[in-house]
């Protein structure tokens, strides 16, 4: 049976300080969308902050008021769930760059006029460091648990190699430390789809009534594929058409899969920017541990005294459990306490939002530890 949808504090805030960027530049008014879920308790010690994904949002168990569909990890964060807000002071913010109300390329600059291309390129660092700023201005000094997948992974790993003092704690699921040369390869083919689409405009569409809708649609496509496995997509389409009996012999979606393609592309469209996924999936591509701290992904982890639990999937290829492994073996040669699982599961990268019930088990009793 469903349950009702979590209701959350949907908050806004702006950093009172210009916020340092690694590419050199200082961004003013920061402004960082979040949501809170539960109660601080009386020493602050309580949070689990949670980053999202590639294209998701800080409406991680509340209706996303865009959609009008439930939020990403409602089935994980809520009263009695495995990230239990009975117990925990629940907080994820939307990442700067991106287009739920944080500060982005869409956001107005000084001039009034959106930043479009003038928004500064940023990293995955930078995201977490909006979020550091974030938890200083709210009061919040050292984090019960820092968690996501994917992106998230990521951006929980950033915060306990850059940020040691703060997180007790960090659950990093279907991540990497080090964004490889065949991930980095899509995310090119996505961003070329967009900025090849007229409407892109050099990226500065707004208010033109014409948007880059098409090669939107064609990057989501792309890697929504990517978050898939082939059993999964097998199992659920094959090579069944799509409301006919014939091949058509020409270019409409003859199979399932073409006609599931085009509407996750169409419906991505309605909920975010264009130039937002050309920005975060280049911090993304920038993304290597190893490489800001000397080469070495153990020294990454030196000075840190957080607890690590390290999950994959075994139907994953977008980031397979070879890569976990080699973070758990930098984890290991810099002393950090790691816990890892691969746990078996159909839906390939997406299985960290999916029905896992082993993944609840182990997000419960890391978390309890």
């Amino acid at each position: 049976m469903a349950t009702a949808p979590l209701l959350a504090e949907a908050r806004e805030l702006e950093l009172a300080e210009p916020l340092a960027l690694d590419c050199g530049q200082r961004l003013q008014g920061v402004r960082i969308a979040f949501e809170t879920y539960g109660r601080l308790d009386a020493d602050n010690a309580n949070t689990i902050l949670i980053f999202h994904a590639t294209t998701g949002d800080q409406h991680v168990a509340s209706i996303n008021p865009r959609t009008g569909k439930p939020g990403w990890w409602d089935r994980m964060v809520g009263p009695g769930k495995p990230i239990d807000t009975d117990r925990f002071f629940v907080l994820c913010a939307n990442v700067l760059g991106g287009c739920m109300g944080s500060t982005g390329p869409s956001s107005l600059a000084a001039d009034g006029a959106p930043y479009a291309m003038r928004f500064p390129v940023i990293t995955i660092r930078d995201m977490v460091r909006a979020q550091v700023a974030l938890l200083d201005s709210l009061g919040i000094e050292r984090l019960h648990a820092a968690a996501g997948g994917s992106m998230g992974g990521m951006q929980a790993l950033s915060l306990a190699a850059n940020w040691p003092d703060r997180v007790e704690r960090v659950l990093a699921i279907a991540a990497t430390a080090t964004m490889g040369a065949q991930n980095i390869a899509f995310q090119e083919v996505g961003r070329q789809a967009i900025m090849a689409d007229p409407n892109w405009q050099g990226g500065h569409y707004y208010g033109t009534g014409k948007a880059p809708d098409a090669g939107l649609a064609v990057a989501r496509m792309a890697a929504h594929i990517t978050y898939l496995s082939e059993a999964s997509l097998t199992e659920k389409f094959g090579r069944r058409l799509q409301d006919r009996t014939q091949k058509s012999f020409g270019f409409d979606a003859d199979f399932q899969v073409e006609s599931y393609l085009r509407h996750q592309g169409l419906s991505f469209i309605s909920r975010f920017d264009a130039n937002s996924y050309l920005y975060i999936t280049r911090a993304m591509s920038y993304f290597d541990l190893a490489e800001e701290h000397g080469g070495r992904l153990a020294e990454a982890f030196a000075a840190t005294t957080a607890r690590f639990c390290v999950v994959s999937f075994d139907s994953d290829w977008l980031y397979p459990t070879e890569v976990s492994r080699r973070l758990v073996h930098g984890l290991n040669a810099a002393g950090a306490p790691v816990s890892f699982v691969e746990l078996s599961a159909p839906f390939g990268h997406d299985s960290f939002l999916l029905e896992v019930p082993a993944l609840d088990r182990v997000v419960r009793g890391f978390l309890d530890q």
